[in-house]
C-alpha cells in the first residue's frame, strides 16, 4: 500500500505541476511501487481486532453521551436557568429532578417533603439530598426561564434523559465486555504492575498498539504515536525540534491523558518530571517534559512485557545518575 501523503508530495516531480487527476495518480503510484516505496498493511486479528472495534464503539458512545449532556444543559438554560447552580453535574438526583419536575412551576407547586418523596420513586435514587431540593425550590420561585412551548419541551427533556441513561448503560456493559476480553491475554498481568494504569487505560492502549510482541524496539511504538522528534535545519540555521505528529493521534492523546495523573500519583514519574523541568542544562517546559515522559512510558511498557518483569522504579531511573543517587 502506498502512503497517500507520499503520492501527494511526489506528484510534482515529473511535470512540476500541481495537477491532480486519476491518470496522473495511477502513474505516480506505479512509480512509487517500482521504487519499493510502499508498505504492507497490518491486519488486526482475533483479540486485537475485537479490542479495536470495541474501543472505537466506546469512543463513539462517549461522544454521543457528551452531546446528549450538552443538549440537556442547553435545555435547562432555556427553561430552568438556575439548575446548573444546584446540580453542577448530571447525577442521579439531577436526572430525577428533570424527569419528575422539569419546569419551575412543577417545583414551586410542591412542598419540600412532597418533592423528596417524588424523587425517591425514581429507580436508583434512595435518598435525595434535602439541601439541594431546598436550593432548587428557591431558584424555581425566582425563575426567569421560557414559559412558552412547554408541552413539547417536556417531551424533549424526557427523550434526552431516556437516551442519556440508555447510553450510560451501554457504555457500562461494553466496558465489562472489554475487561473480560483482555483477561484472555497475558499482557494486562504485566502492564497493571505500573502504578496509575487501570483496566480502562490498558484497554485503550492495547486497542491502539495491538500486542507489544509485534514491536522489536520501543522506538517503533514512539513512532507509531507520532512522538518522534523532527527539525528543519540548514547550514548555520538550526530549527526548533518538534514532535512529528505522524501516526495514531488517539494513541498520542491517550498517553498525554494518562501521564497527567501519573505524574501526581506515581513517584518515579514525578521525580523524572521534576528533574526534566529543573535541571541546570537544557531544562524543559512542563509540556515538553510530559511529551518526553510519554515516550518513556512506552519504553517501560515494552520492556515490562518483553522481559516479563514487574515495574521497578529504581531500574527505570538508572539512566539518570542524579535520580539514581536520590533513589
Amino acid at each position: 500500500m502506498c502512503n497517500p501523503m507520499h503520492v501527494k508530495r511526489s506528484k510534482e516531480l515529473d511535470d512540476n505541476l500541481q495537477t491532480k487527476n486519476d491518470a496522473k495518480d495511477a502513474l505516480v503510484i506505479a512509480r512509487l511501487v517500482k521504487d519499493g516505496r510502499y508498505s504492507y498493511p497490518w491486519i488486526l486479528k482475533e483479540t486485537e481486532a475485537e479490542l479495536r472495534v470495541g474501543a472505537t464503539l466506546k469512543g463513539n458512545l462517549s461522544e454521543e453521551l457528551g452531546a446528549l449532556k450538552n443538549k440537556i444543559i442547553r435545555w435547562t438554560d432555556r427553561y430552568l436557568p438556575g439548575f446548573p447552580q444546584v446540580f453542577p453535574s448530571l447525577g442521579k438526583m439531577a436526572l430525577a429532578a428533570l424527569e419528575c419536575t422539569p419546569f419551575p412551576g412543577d417545583v414551586a407547586s410542591k412542598e419540600l417533603e412532597e418533592l423528596l418523596a417524588l424523587y425517591k420513586k425514581v429507580e436508583g435514587l434512595k435518598s435525595p439530598q434535602k439541601p439541594k431540593a431546598i436550593k432548587l425550590i428557591e431558584y424555581a420561585l425566582n425563575s426567569i426561564g421560557v414559559t412558552e412551548g412547554l408541552q413539547m419541551a417536556r417531551i424533549e427533556v424526557a427523550t434526552l434523559i431516556q437516551r442519556y441513561l440508555q447510553v450510560e448503560k451501554e457504555i457500562q456493559a461494553l466496558e465489562l465486555e472489554l475487561v473480560t476480553l483482555i483477561q484472555t491475554s497475558a499482557e494486562p498481568e504485566w502492564l497493571q504492575t505500573v502504578p496509575g494504569l487501570g483496566n480502562k487505560t490498558i484497554i485503550d492502549l492495547l486497542s491502539e498498539v495491538g500486542s507489544f510482541s509485534h514491536y522489536n524496539h520501543p522506538r517503533q511504538l514512539i513512532k507509531l504515536a507520532g512522538l518522534t522528534l523532527r527539525e528543519n535545519s540548514s547550514r548555520q540555521h538550526k530549527g526548533q525540534k518538534r514532535i512529528s505528529k505522524r501516526g495514531r493521534r488517539q494513541l498520542r492523546a491517550l498517553l498525554f491523558r494518562v501521564m497527567m495523573p501519573m505524574i501526581r500519583h506515581n513517584e518515579a514519574f514525578r521525580k523524572l518530571h521534576e528533574y526534566y523541568t529543573t535541571r541546570q542544562v537544557n531544562p524543559l517546559r512542563k509540556k515538553q517534559s510530559i511529551v518526553v515522559l510519554c515516550g518513556k512510558l512506552l519504553k517501560v511498557l515494552h520492556a515490562i512485557y518483553t522481559k516479563h518483569m514487574a515495574f521497578d522504579a529504581r531500574q527505570m531511573m538508572k539512566d539518570i545518575p542524579e535520580l539514581k543517587v536520590a533513589a
